[in-house]
């Protein structure tokens, strides 16, 4: 009989956690809770032409739908990602392959997702490679689109003329070879 107590402080200890399932009946919301309007849902999404996608925080490599739009900045008008952050063409990569490997991902992220044209962009010019670690990298006119990591507001343009292989993107896909600063671009 002793255990009866212990049963009784275990079920309630569920219901009070939320561990009493599928079937449990909701309290009536207080005064002090919000009331959610609705259970998030995780859906997979057709592809947008919406510049306003977001990419995943932290991470390019979404899987999900990769937004190119274009931004106007100090050297024209660039790509520049769902959320705003400049994109970038790597000169040593080849059409159709990305020489952006391992460690220099963690610097360069690339683009990955389905390619979805945002306003500004050509949805002619978008296209996807396949990367050695099996995801999809957004391509436009044939260059393997980045992020640079030390990019930390959407119009950062630091990676401009790094190492004098990384550009921005011109929204007909060509590399555009110019700074107004020294160390990298003025953002927008």
């Amino acid at each position: 009989m002793r255990r009866i107590p212990g049963i009784i402080a275990l079920v309630f200890v569920m219901v009070a956690c939320g561990g009493g399932g599928a079937d449990q009946v909701a309290s009536t919301p207080t005064a002090d809770a919000p009331t959610p309007t609705s259970e998030p849902a995780v859906t997979t999404a057709p592809a947008t032409t919406d510049a306003s996608t977001p990419s995943e925080a932290g991470a390019i490599a979404t899987g999900g739908a990769a937004a190119v739009a274009t931004a106007e900045t100090d050297l024209g008008e660039v790509l520049v990602d769902g959320d705003g952050f400049t994109l970038y063409l790597f000169e040593n990569d080849s059409e159709g392959q990305s020489a952006c490997t391992d460690e220099c991902t963690d610097t360069w992220p690339p683009l990955t997702g389905e390619a979805t044209a945002g306003d500004g962009a050509d949805a002619g010019l978008l296209g996807t490679i396949s990367r050695d670690d099996g995801s999809t990298q957004v391509t436009y006119n044939g260059h393997p689109l980045y992020r640079f990591a030390p990019d930390e507001a959407p119009g950062d343009m630091n990676g401009q003329g790094v190492g004098d292989v990384w550009w921005v993107v011109a929204p007909q896909g060509e590399a555009i070879k110019g700074s107004d600063a020294e160390g990298g671009a003025a953002g927008y």
